[in-house]
């Protein structure tokens, strides 16, 4: 899928939502603990209830590496369902990888030629040689850790070298020159707020990758003000406010709401920030 598909999907449904599938077997419905297994059955109702209204769908792979090889088996059969049921949206495997070229290598084998995901995240600290396999696969993506939500990435993203530049505007400038925006993208931490503009001062019409709002605090009025662009050029991960909206045998009807709502927000946006 590439840039253009992504804008026509955005669109379409007047949305830019990227539901995550953090998917934790002690936080789902006890009921479903019946079942052979419980976190495919769990993500496919979640799938079912919001992708009417997202365009993007983020499995985190610490969720199913943690459950061992039945972790493995849901996340594969889940992204194997998605393709299936609903083949234009666009599969982010977050798994932040980045390794020496030849481990590398072999993680963008598995999720490219095996699991057919269409982009995965990255981590950039061990440079190009460990980013570039993963840019071999044509139309699928490398999302690249950037300007991360979590408290702590002001311990390295945000220092300063002799020139007064930061970090991460050294990551965004300097692996520009690996990829083009039709290749890659980048995370960028939607509880960031104004630092927004100093990312597209860099990066201009890459689409970026948003977790961080609904529990995490961010602010998607911030978010698309400072990281809006003629593409959109957003993907607005939640994952714990709409999964685990609700804990009773309706919670796929609840995060289907938590979706539409966030859509309906969405919506509004783009017709106030699309440029």
């Amino acid at each position: 899928m590439n840039k253009e598909q992504i804008f026509e999907q955005i669109k379409k449904k007047e949305s830019f939502l990227c539901v995550g599938l953090d998917t934790d077997l002690n936080k789902i419905p006890e009921h479903l603990h019946d079942y052979d297994d419980p976190i495919y059955e769990f993500n496919k109702s979640i799938i079912d209830a919001t992708a009417p209204y997202c365009v993007a769908f983020k499995p985190n792979l610490a969720f199913y590496e943690s459950e061992g090889v039945e972790g493995w088996k849901a996340f594969e059969k889940t992204v194997a369902y998605i393709k299936q049921r609903y083949p234009d949206q666009f599969i982010i495997a977050d798994a932040k990888r980045g390794d020496i070229g030849n481990t590398s290598e072999m993680y963008a084998r598995s999720f490219f030629d095996d699991f057919k995901v269409n982009a995965v995240t990255v981590a950039p600290y061990m440079g190009e040689d460990s980013v570039k396999p993963f840019l071999i696969y044509p139309n699928k993506w490398v999302i690249l850790l950037a300007l991360t939500s979590n408290k702590g990435s002001a311990d390295f993203q945000l220092i300063k070298d002799d020139d007064g530049e930061r970090l991460f505007e050294k990551v965004l400038r300097i692996s520009q020159s690996w990829a083009t925006d039709n290749e890659m993208m980048y995370v960028v931490g939607a509880t960031q707020g104004e630092l927004f503009k100093d990312v597209r001062k860099i990066v201009p019409n890459h689409f970026l990758l948003v977790p961080g709002v609904g529990a995490q605090g961010g602010s998607l009025e911030e978010v698309c003000q400072y990281g809006m662009n003629s593409s959109c050029g957003l993907l607005v991960n939640s994952s714990r406010g709409i999964i685990y909206a609700d804990n009773g045998e309706n919670y796929a009807h609840f995060a289907g709401e938590e979706a539409k709502k966030l859509q309906l927000e969405m919506k509004n946006m783009l017709k106030k920030y699309l440029i």
